[in-house]
C-alpha cells in the first residue's frame, strides 16, 4: 500500500433514501472511505456541517480511518441527496447542497482525486481547479465528473470547467450516462476519445452490467463486469473509481502515468478488472458499502480463474 496520503476534495453529504433510512454518501466521500478501507492514508478535503447529520458523516468517515482536511467542519447544516430507488434498485437524487471552500492544501499528495458537485459546481469548483493545478509534478490528479445536472450549473460553463479539469487529470473516469450528456447523441468512444484530445492519459467509461470501456494512450480496452445481483446501485462508481485507484497505486502504475511512461496492457486489464470487482461488490449490498481488501482480494482472484 502507499505510504503517502491520497487527497479527496469534494462534496460530503446525507443520503435520504424515501422512507427516511439515511446514509454518509456523496461521491468524493465515498472514494475516499473505499480508498481508506482499501489501506490508504486518505484525506478529505470538504463542508460538513455542525449538525446531526454532519455528526453521522463524521462518525462514518471515522469508522474508516479517512482523515478530514483543515477547516472541514463549518457551523450550520450539512448537504443532503434525497434518494429514489427504481424497481431495478437505480437510485435519482433531489439535492440541497452547500458548497463554499477555501483552496486546499494537497501539498505531499501521491495523488488527488476530485469529482462531481464538489469538481463542478461554484463557488466551491474554483478552489477545486486552483488546488489541482498547484499539485506537484509527482502526483496524479483523476477526475470523476459524475454529472448531476440538477446541481451543478449553466451546461456551457460544466463543459468548460470538464475541459479544464481534464487537461489536468491524466485518468478520468466518467458513466455512460455522463457521457451521454456531455455529448449528446454521440457515440461512447467518441466521447471518450474527445477527453483523451484534451489531455487524458488513462479515459474510462462504466456501463454498467456491460462493463466498462477504456481509452488509454490510444488503445483501446473493453472490460465485462462479472454477474451479481444488484441490491442498489448506490455507490457503485465511486467504488469502480476507488478500486481503479487502488490498483493503480497498487502495482506502481500511477508513477508511469505521472512520468509519461507507457503503460503495459496487462496493468491496464488489471486495474480496470479490479475496478470492476470492487463495484460488482457494492451493488450486491446496499447503500454505498465498498469492499474490504480481504473481499476485493478474493474477488480479483475469483475474476481470475
Amino acid at each position: 500500500m502507499t505510504h503517502e496520503p491520497i487527497a479527496v476534495i469534494g462534496e460530503a453529504l446525507v443520503d435520504i433514501v424515501e422512507g427516511g433510512e439515511t446514509h454518509p454518501g456523496g461521491s468524493p466521500m465515498n472514494i475516499a472511505v473505499g480508498l481508506a478501507r482499501l489501506g490508504h492514508p486518505t484525506v478529505l478535503h470538504t463542508r460538513i456541517g455542525s449538525d446531526p447529520h454532519g455528526d453521522a458523516v463524521r462518525a462514518h468517515l471515522d469508522a474508516a480511518g479517512v482523515e478530514l482536511g483543515p477547516g472541514t467542519v463549518v457551523p450550520g447544516r450539512t448537504s443532503t441527496a434525497t434518494a429514489r430507488l427504481d424497481a431495478e434498485g437505480k437510485a435519482e437524487y433531489d439535492f440541497d447542497i452547500d458548497w463554499d471552500i477555501a483552496v486546499p492544501d494537497i501539498a505531499g499528495a501521491r495523488a488527488v482525486h476530485t469529482g462531481s458537485i464538489g469538481a463542478l459546481r461554484e463557488p466551491g469548483a474554483a478552489a477545486v481547479l486552483a488546488a489541482l493545478g498547484a499539485a506537484g509534478s509527482d502526483t496524479l490528479r483523476t477526475l470523476d465528473p459524475n454529472i448531476r445536472p440538477d446541481v451543478i450549473g449553466e451546461r456551457d460553463e460544466v463543459l468548460r470547467r470538464v475541459v479544464e479539469l481534464t487537461a489536468l487529470c491524466p485518468v478520468v473516469k466518467l458513466s455512460d450516462e455522463d457521457a451521454a450528456w456531455l455529448v449528446p447523441g454521440a457515440p461512447l468512444e467518441e466521447v471518450l476519445a474527445g477527453l483523451a484530445d484534451r489531455g487524458a492519459r488513462f479515459v474510462v467509461a462504466t456501463r454498467g452490467a456491460e462493463g466498462c470501456l477504456a481509452l488509454v494512450d490510444g488503445t483501446w480496452f473493453a472490460r465485462p463486469a462479472r454477474p451479481v445481483a444488484v441490491a442498489d446501485t448506490i455507490g457503485a462508481g465511486d467504488a469502480f473509481m476507488s478500486g481503479l485507484l487502488h490498483a493503480l497505486l497498487r502495482d506502481g502504475t500511477d508513477r508511469l502515468l505521472v512520468a509519461g511512461d507507457p503503460l503495459p496492457e496487462d496493468a491496464v486489464r488489471a486495474a480496470l478488472d479490479t475496478a470492476l470487482a470492487s463495484a460488482a461488490l457494492t451493488v450486491a449490498r446496499a447503500g454505498a458499502n465498498p469492499p474490504t481488501p480481504t473481499e476485493l482480494d478474493a474477488a480479483d482472484r475469483a475474476s481470475r480463474e
